[in-house]
């Protein structure tokens, strides 16, 4: 083998090899999960896929907890479950006569706990260009909707832009 042709193979080799350790890009991003409660009742905890997210009160927003994890390259029948805890009452306890943690409203707070319900749904994720931040929306009746976009709530292209107020007979249209 002559010396040029010997370089050549090596140069080639080298190149294949370096080739073969370059990162795949990922399909699955990172990504923090906020959450906005539209209803009167607290959504003391949730989880999109796993992955948890903030306590958030009646009518507020949390802020972000990481990390989510969604498709870089969103695709057809992209789906999301959700499970939460709600306390339809969450402001009754501060009416109490009780002193705060005595073992009387230790028992009251224990009765006020069997109100929580805890629910689970399956949603679907609408299409997005640019992966992004985990939103969840809580709805009136039980209802969700979650978005992974990079789009900010307020922003006229945003799917869910829902009123922070709503009624708990508002049942928004699946």
């Amino acid at each position: 083998m002559t010396k040029p042709l010997y370089r050549l193979s090596i140069l080639l080799l080298s190149l294949l090899l370096v080739s073969g350790c370059m990162a795949k890009e990922s399909e699955m991003l990172g990504g923090p999960v906020e959450g906005y409660n539209h209803t009167s009742a607290a959504i003391n905890r949730f989880t999109v896929n796993g992955a948890g997210g903030p306590r958030i009160g009646p009518y507020g927003e949390g802020g972000q907890v990481c990390c989510g994890s969604v498709p870089r390259y969103w695709r057809q029948g992209l789906r999301a479950i959700v499970e939460w805890e709600r306390d339809p009452d969450p402001r009754g306890y501060g009416s109490w006569p009780e002193t705060p943690f005595s073992d009387a409203w230790n028992k009251r707070m224990e009765k006020h706990r069997g109100n929580y319900t805890r629910h689970s749904v399956t949603v679907e994720i609408p299409q997005y260009q640019e992966a992004g931040t985990i939103k969840v929306h809580f709805l009136p009746c039980n209802q969700v909707r979650v978005s992974a976009n990079n789009m900010f709530v307020g922003d006229p292209r945003y799917p869910y832009n829902y009123p922070r107020k709503m009624e708990d007979t508002e049942c928004p249209k699946p």
